[in-house]
């Protein structure tokens, strides 16, 4: 049972925003926002865990780091598409387009398999 209020405040759009995927979810505004915020609070926290690695493994995560980017033009056009939160977005109805999506998913398999 919960027995602590945490208290904030927002703007009308944010709010908005919440209760549409709290209800995407079947869950009220305070489940939604606290899942959401004790996620965040992990994946901060666990960004600050030190790990080790022995040379071998060092060497091998350095070249990954240090290779150049491949162009994905389905990731590309993914990231250039309107947010479906985004006000004009919202009110169309529509969402990310379909076949960047698939051509994503489709690159991912492709390098999964390599």
């Amino acid at each position: 049972m919960r027995d602590i209020a945490i208290n904030l405040r927002a703007q009308a759009r944010q709010r908005d925003l919440i209760d549409q995927a709290a209800s995407q979810l079947g869950r009220n505004r305070s489940d939604f926002m606290l899942e959401a915020a004790c996620e965040k609070a992990q994946n901060v926290l666990l960004d600050q865990t030190f790990f080790t690695l022995n040379a071998k493994a060092f060497a091998s995560f350095s070249a990954l780091c240090d290779a150049p980017l491949q162009t994905n033009p389905a990731l590309d056009a993914l990231l250039a598409a309107t947010s479906p939160w985004d006000a004009k977005t919202a009110l169309k109805g529509s969402a990310f387009p379909k076949k960047a999506v698939a051509k994503i998913a489709k690159q991912d398999k492709r390098t999964a398999a390599a």
